[in-house]
């Protein structure tokens, strides 16, 4: 999928390490702000006088080096506008801290992204560490042996002096929480005059910053929710798309954040951008609307409110709609049929519905084995429904249907896809046999 191209970020569709949203946490989180974090959180077990001679030592030798670019970072922060975003910084440093966070659901295909250059840290420098390395490098190894010797003759007292010009210094290098990078996103989304492009970026950025679980719990508490949702209303359809692909992630497998934004109403909204002619948007709507009902009961019952069925009704059925936004419904369909087997809630009356199952029948006719594959996943979990009735299925031949998918399978001549289609013909005998049985205990029952 394409991702709006911006100038200081690299793409989350192009992050690739997963989600773990199951522990309430996401995956390992290596950003600089992060790992200086841990860094300190772990303190190194050497003697305390090495510690202060380390101190010293890089102090007296890599101080001067490092306050320059200390001051390059400070410069690079004065803005020249009320009308300019605030992202100006703050985008630089997200980018970097995002860069560990995971698999963003790529609707409609992988999206692209460019990597961070490191002189996006202050001064030309990727990372603190990076900045440490160019010092070290660029200094004359005799200097580096006199300071080190002439560090060896401090007091005590002198010791302790240098450690605290350190501490000093890494204040002026402390990077922004991202709870301040959050915020900066949000007074941009509140502020109506800046341009559509700095609002963008404002978005891409919380896109990346609400990643991991508990930014995702803070943006409702920061205000920034509603401004998010508030953007699924603008003219712009890239700015729309992305609001919704915020709202997407914040809310994935997050029962709060999901209550929280259907409190504020936007599901009927998602809704009608899920019949939008722009595969980009549907497709961003529906990975919204996948994510806000995904187990959660309110979410459904509110879905069907909303005529929900009738938006995936309308994009399975539309041969010129694109394949894999069609692949998306499908999956959203087996998705919710799943959650009322194992859940044993009231099933959702639109997947009993004859013309809506006929849509999903139908869709086995298309030449596409990934699609066929996920068709028919999506029948065999609705065949076990207690409340389906299997003469809906028998009203529309499926028995018919899944000998021609047969015939067609074992036709396949091309090699590349020769494997996966004996994966699908297994699965296809799987939902012939659970749809012979069901038909047998029909005739039972009526006997």
């Amino acid at each position: 999928e394409t991702t709006p191209k911006i100038s200081k970020i690299q793409s989350p569709a192009a992050f690739s390490s997963p989600l773990c949203r199951c522990c309430s946490s996401r995956s390992l989180d290596l950003s600089p702000s992060r790992a200086m974090a841990k860094a300190r959180v772990h303190p190194s077990k050497r003697p305390t006088d090495q510690l202060l001679f380390a101190a010293a030592l890089s102090v007296s030798v890599l101080l001067p080096l490092l306050v320059p670019a200390a001051a390059t970072a400070a410069a690079a922060a004065v803005g020249d506008g009320d009308n300019k975003s605030a992202l100006g910084v703050g985008r630089q440093w997200a980018a970097g801290a995002g860069k560990d966070e995971g698999k963003m659901v790529a609707e409609g295909g992988a999206g692209g992204g460019g990597s961070v250059e490191e002189d996006e840290f202050a001064g030309g420098f990727g990372s603190l560490d990076s900045m440490l390395q160019w010092a070290i490098g660029n200094s004359d190894p005799e200097k580096l042996k006199e300071e080190a010797a002439d560090v060896q003759k401090l007091s005590a007292d002198e010791l302790l002096k240098r450690r605290q010009e350190i501490k000093e210094l890494m204040e002026k290098l402390k990077m922004p929480s991202d709870a301040d990078l959050m915020k900066i996103a949000i007074a941009d989304l509140n502020n109506s005059s800046i341009s559509l492009e700095d609002r963008q970026r404002a978005l891409q950025e919380l896109l990346v910053l609400v990643e991991p679980i508990d930014n995702a719990n803070d943006l409702d508490k920061l205000g920034g929710l509603l401004p998010v949702i508030q953007e699924l209303n603008n003219a712009n359809e890239e700015i729309r798309t992305t609001s919704a692909w915020v709202l997407g992630t914040a809310s994935q497998n997050n029962a709060l954040v999901q209550n929280q934004i259907l409190g504020y109403g936007a599901l009927a909204r998602l809704v009608k951008m899920g019949y939008s002619t722009s595969t980009e948007e549907a497709a961003k709507a529906l990975y919204a609307i996948s994510s806000l009902i995904r187990n959660n009961v309110n979410g459904q019952e509110a879905f069907h409110s909303e005529n929900g069925s009738a938006m995936l009704q309308h994009i399975l059925v539309r041969s010129s709609i694109d394949v894999r936004l069609q692949k998306k419904a499908v999956f959203l369909v087996t998705d919710l049929a799943d959650f009322q087997l194992n859940s044993g809630n009231a099933q959702l009356p639109f997947l009993s519905d004859r013309l809506f199952l006929k849509s999903i029948i139908d869709m086995l006719s298309r030449f596409d084995l990934d699609l066929q594959e996920k068709v028919l996943l999506a029948i065999k979990s609705l065949l076990k429904l207690p409340s389906t009735d299997v003469e809906d299925f028998e009203f529309y031949d499926l028995g018919s249907v899944l000998f021609r998918l047969g015939v067609q399978l074992e036709d396949l001549t091309s090699e590349d896809q020769k494997e996966f289609a004996v994966e699908v013909d297994v699965l296809r005998r799987e939902v012939q046999t659970l749809f012979q049985q069901k038909v047998k205990q029909g005739k039972v029952k009526t006997a």
